[in-house]
Parts: structure tokens; C-alpha cells; sequence
């Protein structure tokens, strides 16, 4: 099998990306969030024209999998119906915004995502590339740093301020201009050459030497919080709940609709708003100390078809033995090729599928990065998991 193919941009509602299960149908909820009735729809629709599996995204996003080409369009209508569908197909690609999942009533954050919404939505918005994405972190400290955006917007003393992912400076906003900032650095990515052949990352640009105008090095960006993964369990605006692998049934959406709306987040968990303890239904992780929270894994083979490799069971197999605590980054990735779709950053150890089915092993990288070892079985791995840790014991 070849390379993988790097397709340059993400799956969505209106443009669906074929897997090895059928069509991967993306849903982008407005401000981060779900209706009861949203939310039920979405898995009768996952539960009708899909396989009933239905993912979590590292963007926030919702995907309905294993969707039939000929059922493609009778699926939107049903999301069109819940109000998630866009306008046009490039007008969904370019609403590719990231929201704290904590936010409350008044305190800008949804200001925000709707001004930014409607600005991606005009005929005149910025062509940017399709993983050019926008975080919405404007509580008292950022927390999305570790979550991939090239354009983010933090709180700021009496307003908000717009900076480039990658600088430590922004431009103020107020509610009023907060989307206009946000609309004109975008205009200043291309105009400067930030996606040669349509494809471009913020952080990349600046890290070549591009000079951010003088608008945009006017203000300090309050120091993030460390990018920790928040876990399971209750917390201020509700009830934390996690998926093995970021992925739940149809059923297990359906029942979780009925404990009220659904606030989706970036770490491929879901926050019950108001509920003050864990639901009793089936699928759910609610302990923090799960060890399938320090794994991440792709879809792998056969349901993908760039995949090299079965990814899930290996994973499954090799949690329990992975270093307990903080499950703030994935202490594990298995990755079924180089992309590492399911954790483009580096990780603690990767696991990157190769052709024949066998994997290399990397050691604080990426999936493409440079391995300690290599032609490593599942089997071997699964029934020594030690394996994982002697190389790096003898580094």
C-alpha cells in the first residue's frame, strides 16, 4: 500500500468524506451545542441511514459513519430540519470553530460564536484553507490551547482580544468588532501568502517569518492554562461524560438526549448541562481513572481505508499497563497510518500502523515521526506490553 493520502481538508455535513464503512457525514452544532431534540434527531438519522456509530471529533464536532451514497441526501434534509445544515458547502467548511464547553449565560462566549458564524457565512469571508479553524476561549484563563485553531479569541479587560495561533500578541475587540478582527487577520493569512496551493496553517506562517501587522502586536495574550484534558465527572456547568475512543451507538446519543442539551467538547466527551450526577446508561465513561482515557486510536483497518493496521483491540489490550494519572494527553496513540488522524500532535508514545500490519513505534512524535523501533506485531505487543516502555528505558 502506498502513502497515505493527506486529503487537505475535513469531512462535513454537505461534503462527506468516504471510509471503509460508507460516508463519514460531519455535523458542526452552532455554538458548541445540541438540543434535546437536536441531539435526538441525530441518532435516529445516525440510527436510519448510518451504522448507528457515531464519533466525537478533536474539533468538537459530531460524524455520523457508515452513511449510504444514495441516502446522502435524505440524511441532510433530516439535519437541515434540526437547523445544522449551512448554506452552502463553503460556508460550512469555513465554520470551523472550536468553543469552550464552559461557558455561561453573559459571558461573551456565545456573542462570540455567533458573530464569527455569521461573518464566515458572508459571500465576502476569507477562502481559507479547509483545516483553518477558530477557537472561542474567553473564559478567565484560555484552556484550548492544546485543541488545533489558527485564529483565537480570548477574554480580554473590557472586551476580547483576536490573536494568531502561534503569537503571543493580539488585536482588542469588543463584541461589535470581535468578528471583523477575526475576519481580518484571516484576509492578512492569505494576502501574505499563508496557504500556497490552498493549504496552510497559521502557527507554520509565522514560524517562516511572517510579520503580524502592527494591529495584532498591540496587546499581551494572558498565559494559557495548561493543556490538560478535562475528565470525567461533575463539574460547575454540569456532568462530564466520556466514549471509548471518542465514539458512542446511536441508542447510547438517544438516551443521553433525555437528560437535557448536550454541550460537545474538544476532548471527544460530552457535558450534560445541569446534571448533577452521572446518568445510568450504558456506553458511558464516568470515572476519571478509566484506563481507556490515556488512549487514543483511529478508526484503523478495515474501517478506514488508508489504514495499515487494526488499531482498537491493540488499544484496548495495552491500556490497562500505560502510567496512571492525569489523563490530560493521550499517554498512548495508535494510529493505524502515518497520519495520525486521531492525534495529529506528538504523543508520550505512538504506535503508527505500517504496511503488512505491523507498527513503529515513536517516542514523543507524531505518527509520521521518526520511530525507535520498528516491524512490531500486535500480537508481540498485546501479550508484552512492557515492550512499549524497554526502549525508552534504555534511551
Amino acid at each position: 500500500m502506498s502513502a497515505p493520502i493527506i486529503q487537505g481538508w475535513c469531512p462535513g455535513a454537505l461534503r462527506p468524506m468516504m471510509s471503509g464503512d460508507g460516508l463519514v457525514v460531519r455535523v458542526r452544532p452552532r455554538g458548541g451545542r445540541l438540543t434535546s431534540e437536536q441531539a435526538a434527531g441525530i441518532a435516529a438519522l445516525s440510527a436510519r441511514f448510518g451504522n448507528g456509530l457515531i464519533d466525537l471529533s478533536a474539533r468538537a464536532n459530531v460524524q455520523l459513519r457508515g452513511v449510504g451514497e444514495a441516502d446522502h441526501g435524505t440524511l441532510i434534509g433530516g439535519l437541515d430540519a434540526l437547523g445544522l445544515i449551512d448554506a452552502s458547502t463553503e460556508a460550512e467548511a469555513r465554520r470551523n470553530i472550536a468553543i469552550t464547553p464552559f461557558w455561561q449565560d453573559g459571558d461573551g462566549v456565545q456573542v462570540v460564536a455567533r458573530a464569527l458564524t455569521d461573518a464566515l457565512a458572508a459571500p465576502d469571508a476569507p477562502q481559507t484553507p479547509g483545516k483553518f479553524g477558530y477557537a472561542v476561549d474567553c473564559g478567565v484563563r484560555p484552556i484550548l490551547s492544546g485543541v488545533s485553531a489558527d485564529i483565537r479569541i480570548e477574554a480580554a479587560t473590557g472586551g476580547f482580544l483576536v490573536r494568531a495561533d502561534g503569537a503571543d500578541t493580539g488585536a482588542f475587540a469588543t463584541a461589535d468588532t470581535v468578528a471583523i478582527r477575526a475576519m481580518d487577520l484571516a484576509d492578512w493569512f492569505l494576502a501574505t501568502g499563508g496557504a500556497p496551493e490552498g493549504r496552510g496553517r497559521m502557527a507554520a506562517h509565522l514560524a517562516r517569518g511572517a510579520v503580524l501587522p502592527e494591529r495584532f502586536r498591540e496587546a499581551s495574550a494572558t498565559p494559557p492554562a495548561a493543556a490538560v484534558r478535562p475528565a470525567p465527572g461533575h463539574c460547575a456547568h454540569g456532568f462530564l461524560v466520556g466514549f471509548e475512543f471518542g465514539q458512542m451507538r446511536s441508542d447510547t446519543l438517544a438516551a443521553l438526549s433525555d437528560c437535557g442539551a448536550l454541550r460537545v467538547t474538544p476532548w471527544r466527551m460530552l457535558l450534560i448541562e445541569g446534571a448533577q450526577a452521572a446518568p445510568g446508561i450504558a456506553g458511558l465513561i464516568t470515572d476519571a481513572d478509566n484506563p481507556l482515557l490515556r488512549v487514543t486510536a483511529c478508526t484503523g483497518a478495515p474501517g478506514c481505508p488508508q489504514a495499515h493496521a487494526a488499531t482498537r483491540d491493540l488499544a484496548r489490550a495495552l491500556a490497562p499497563f500505560l502510567p496512571t494519572g492525569q489523563p490530560a494527553e493521550a499517554q498512548l496513540h495508535v494510529s493505524g497510518c502515518a497520519k495520525g488522524c486521531a492525534h495529529p500532535g506528538p504523543a508520550p508514545r505512538t504506535l503508527a500502523g505500517q504496511p503488512g500490519g505491523t507498527f513503529n513505534l515513536i517516542l514523543g512524535g507524531t505518527a509520521a515521526g521518526t520511530p525507535v523501533a520498528s516491524g512490531l506485531s500486535p500480537e508481540t505487543l498485546a501479550a508484552n506490553p512492557a515492550s512499549l516502555f524497554e526502549t525508552e528505558n534504555a534511551t
